[in-house]
C-alpha cells in the first residue's frame, strides 16, 4: 500500500485496535496470477506478541485451499469520507478522500478438526455476540457438528502490517477545522467517524 510518511500508522497497537473495531475485512489471495477475494468477519487477537487473524470460509469456497499456497493479504478499511475543496483557503484546490486502512500479510494455517473448529466458533461468537453463546451451547451436538462440516476454519499469523491514516494532515489548521466541522454535521456515520479520527490526530 502506497503510504507517504505523513500518513503512516507507526503504532502497532493503534493498528490492532482499528482492525478489531472494523473487523469485517477482505481476504485476498492469488492463484495463477489471478487475484481472488472473500469478505469475512475476523477475530483479531494477540498471542505471544503475535497478531492472529481468525475466521472461516464456506467449505465449498476454493479460496480455502489457496491461502496455503500464497501469502494472503487481509484488508481492513473503514471509515472514509469525501473531502470537498470548498473547505480550503485556496481556490486552486481539488477534491480528495480521507480514510483509514490497514493491510495485514501473513501465513495461514487451516483449522479443520471438530474440536478446534468448535473453539474457533466459540471465540467468534464471544467476539461478536457473547450473549448468543448460551444459545449456541444449548443446541443439539449433531446440529452443531453438521454446521461445522460446512466450514473451513483458518488463522493467519501476521508478519507484516501496513497502516495508513489519510486525514488531511497536509492541510492548514483552519482547513482541518473546516473539514471537521462539516463532517460532524453529516448524517453519514462514516463521515462523523472520520471527523472524530481527525480530532484525535491533532
Amino acid at each position: 500500500m502506497y503510504t507517504p510518511k505523513l500518513n503512516l500508522i507507526t503504532d502497532q497497537q493503534e493498528a490492532v485496535s482499528f482492525m478489531q473495531q472494523f473487523s469485517f475485512a477482505t481476504i485476498v489471495t492469488v492463484k495463477d496470477g489471478i487475484p481472488c477475494a472473500t469478505h469475512l468477519p475476523f477475530v483479531v487477537s494477540q498471542r505471544d506478541e503475535q497478531i492472529i487473524l481468525t475466521s472461516h470460509f464456506a467449505k465449498v469456497n476454493p479460496q480455502a485451499a489457496e491461502i496455503l499456497n500464497c501469502r494472503p493479504l487481509v484488508i481492513f478499511t473503514e471509515p472514509h469520507a469525501y473531502i470537498s475543496p470548498r473547505h480550503y483557503e485556496s481556490e486552486q484546490s481539488v477534491p480528495t478522500w480521507n480514510y483509514i486502512a490497514v493491510h495485514a500479510y501473513g501465513t495461514a494455517v487451516i483449522i479443520d478438526n471438530s474440536e478446534a473448529k468448535s473453539q474457533l466458533l466459540e471465540q467468534t461468537i464471544h467476539f461478536y455476540e457473547a450473549d448468543y453463546l448460551k444459545q449456541w451451547n444449548a443446541l443439539p451436538q449433531d446440529y452443531k457438528l453438521n454446521m461445522m462440516k460446512g466450514i473451513t476454519g483458518f488463522e493467519i499469523v501476521v508478519d507484516e502490517l501496513q497502516g495508513k491514516k489519510k486525514l488531511s494532515q497536509n492541510r492548514t489548521e483552519k482547513e482541518r477545522e473546516n473539514i471537521i466541522t462539516d463532517l460532524r454535521k453529516s448524517n453519514i456515520s462514516a463521515e462523523r467517524d472520520i471527523a472524530a479520527y481527525m480530532v484525535k490526530q491533532k
